[in-house]
């Protein structure tokens, strides 16, 4: 049941099509598809098998369930010497939120991942639902794990319960974010990330209409702590994001401050000092932290366009030199 957007078809039968296309071109893409014991297909795009930046991108766009594009291009050099990866959406909430979020924690017996993809709107508990007005009961469910290994076959029944499916007609694709799919999938949340902030503001996200971002690609990391804090930093330091919106200029004045990351008083060193000063306690960062480096409002009532915060490529080089 789809309550919130006009679409043909749920997000995650949108995502599953993308996920047939994804295995008919396996080999190329250097990913592994197999299937559980449970019968949930399982598709490795950095556990195991090796992947790359095709892989990375077309798992972005399986994580925005077919609402996004998503290209690697080149980095604005005065920021990184490097390749960038770039997101657009006509969809932005219906793309990011209710299916590119990482949203659903996972966790049982030992086992963690971070689960996005549109398998979350079929389970619908995150009170981020209640909002944006938006929940659907599917045929079938898609989830993208950050994670280092796919769940065990009873987590796996276990998700496909929670997404109202049996466990052969979900299916999981999974990337460390140390891994080169993995990384390209994480930094294409550039847009997702200024949404959630600006959700976390209180601002309507109705009134965004369309949504554009870049951030730097990084080097891939040889950990995971280490990848943890080159990704985020991409986005929190190299990150710009522009958002076309309904709303008065007197309006965006005032809250267009409090949205880049630059808002935070953690701002302005390297992601992995700042996890370290905070013990490795994700939940004592400052959530407003969380954002892009740069946002930039083009406002559709009044064809003004205001632009709030700042690269910073001395952190990005710290970042991606460590």
């Amino acid at each position: 049941m789809l309550l919130g957007f006009s679409l043909l078809a749920t997000l995650n039968e949108m995502a599953w099509n993308l996920c047939d296309r994804l295995e008919a071109d396996a080999p190329s893409l250097r990913v592994l598809v197999s299937k559980s014991a449970a019968g949930t297909r399982l598709i490795d795009c950095g556990l195991h098998a090796r992947g790359g930046l095709e892989a990375g991108r077309r798992l972005a766009e399986i994580c925005l369930a077919g609402l996004g594009q998503v290209t690697i291009g080149v980095a604005d050099p005065e920021i990184f010497r490097g390749p960038a990866v770039t997101v657009q959406t006509d969809q932005p909430v219906a793309a990011c939120m209710a299916a590119q979020y990482a949203g659903w924690q996972i966790a049982s017996e030992g086992y963690f991942a971070m689960g996005s993809g549109p398998m979350r709107a079929a389970a619908g508990k995150e009170p981020l639902f209640d909002r944006i007005g938006h929940r659907e009961r599917p045929m079938m469910a898609v989830g993208v794990l950050e994670a280092t290994e796919f769940p065990a076959d009873a987590l796996q029944c276990d998700l496909a319960r929670r997404a109202g499916v049996e466990p052969d007609r979900l299916t999981l694709l999974a990337a460390p974010t140390a891994s080169l799919a993995g990384t390209v999938q994480v930094v294409a949340r550039s847009v997702e990330t200024a949404l959630h902030k600006l959700d976390e503001l209180g601002f309507d996200l109705a009134r965004v209409v369309s949504g554009w971002g870049t951030a730097p690609l990084p080097p891939v990391a040889h950990d995971q702590l280490t990848a943890l804090g080159r990704t985020n930093d991409a986005i929190l330091y190299g990150g710009e994001v522009t958002l076309w919106v309904d709303a008065t200029d007197a309006e965006l004045a005032t809250l267009g401050p409090r949205v880049p990351s630059s808002a935070s008083a953690d701002h302005g060193q390297p992601f992995a000092k700042i996890f370290a000063r905070y013990e490795h306690d994700f939940y004592r960062i400052d959530p407003q932290l969380f954002s892009p480096a740069v946002i930039r409002f083009v406002n559709l009532t009044t064809g003004r366009t205001c632009q709030f915060g700042h690269t910073l490529p001395r952190v990005l080089h710290e970042s991606f030199e460590a």
